[in-house]
């Protein structure tokens, strides 16, 4: 551990919401302290962090003090604006690293990486305007779905074509933004794979989990997945050639549709991802030490499964129904402390760890 950040030191997590209170607990029990950097006042990662600026992200005095105050710089979501990422990088490492959350924050350049790789995604074609919307159309086929390049998330950014008929609504619903279009997958069901790539190299992969969206947002993850072990195995696999391509250091989580054909890889995310949280309830090394540990120049924990857990997002309104899960047995809450609850809001989530009935 030559290269380990020694007891003590600060890690600098940019946005502070539940994913960076999350990360916070986790490097607190490692003996870290914490630095959240995040424009909205009071996010729930301040409630669990040794310390919050509120600023900015054009904010350079308050960027540059930031940087001065801790010791690595990580962070909770992908749409970082690049000059922040320089001011920042100048300082101190930033891991996982630039190019890792370039490819990401654009769908184009994320499919294009994927795809050098050799892996399989779905059809895709950059639209850019009506002429290029009805040539994608013509090449890839309705139903198909058109999307923002950037900033879309949990359904957002996104419109659905049945057919060329719907060409000009969806293309008005990017609002001129650069968009891509991408073909329908026919799939048996979604997976993910959280995976984690050690500073020294080291790859560690936790099980895949089986993902079910409802309104574009993830709804449950249930651990383990429907998969063959060849399946599961070419998950794994996969999950860590993308990390070695990428000579990355952290948590990952790569989605993959299931189908006849084999795995297609729909998304990567270079963080701790939703679909990981059961993790906290089914291992004894969850996603979130997982990446501390990354960052920090740790050894990576083991990251085998001890139960079986489904995971459930609590959104919106769901949270009303606390104090009913509380009741049940062997159901682990989490919740992210938002003192509002608002339609399509993630309020927090259960793990419900599957204990085998007595005798068997």
């Amino acid at each position: 551990m030559s290269d380990a950040l020694p007891l003590g030191s600060v890690i600098g997590i940019l946005g502070g919401g539940q994913l960076g209170r999350m990360l916070s607990v986790a490097a607190s029990r490692l003996g870290f302290r914490t630095h959240i950097y995040e424009p909205m006042e009071n996010p729930p990662a301040a409630h669990v962090a040794d310390r919050l600026t509120t600023a900015s992200y054009d904010d350079t005095e308050a960027l540059r003090a930031f940087a001065a105050s801790v010791d690595v710089i990580t962070y909770e979501f992908e749409n970082i604006p690049t000059a922040a990422l320089d001011l920042l990088e100048a300082a101190r490492p930033i891991r996982p690293n630039r190019r890792a959350l370039a490819i990401s924050q654009d769908r184009i350049s994320e499919k294009d990486f994927l795809t050098g790789l050799g892996l399989t995604t779905a059809p895709y074609s950059a639209v850019n305007g009506m002429d290029e919307l009805q040539a994608a159309l013509s090449r890839i086929g309705a139903p198909a779905i058109l999307k923002t390049t950037r900033l879309g998330y949990d359904g957002k950014g996104q419109a659905r074509l049945r057919g060329p008929e719907d060409a000009e609504a969806a293309l008005a619903a990017m609002a001129g933004a650069p968009a891509v279009l991408e073909g329908f997958v026919t799939f048996s069901h979604e997976v993910s794979v959280i995976a984690a790539r050690g500073l020294d190299g080291s790859v560690a992969c936790f099980d895949p989990g089986e993902n079910v969206h409802r309104d574009g947002i993830l709804h449950s993850t249930t651990i383990p997945a429907r998969l063959s072990p060849a399946q599961r195995s070419d998950a794994v696999l996969l999950a860590a050639r993308i990390l070695n391509a990428l000579d990355y250091v952290g948590v990952m989580g790569v989605e993959l549709f299931v189908t006849r054909q084999g795995l297609l890889v729909n998304e990567i995310a270079p963080r701790v991802h939703n679909s990981g949280h059961w993790t906290q309830n089914g291992c004894a090394i969850d996603q979130f030490e997982q990446h501390i540990r990354a960052v920090a120049g740790w050894p990576l924990g083991d990251g085998s499964r001890h139960s079986d857990v489904v995971m459930e997002n609590l959104i919106g309104d769901d949270i009303l129904r606390v104090p009913e899960i509380a009741r049940e047995r062997n159901a682990a809450l989490h919740l992210y402390g938002k003192s509002e609850a608002r339609p399509g809001r993630k309020m927090g989530h259960v793990n419900r760890v599957q204990v085998p009935a007595a005798g068997k």
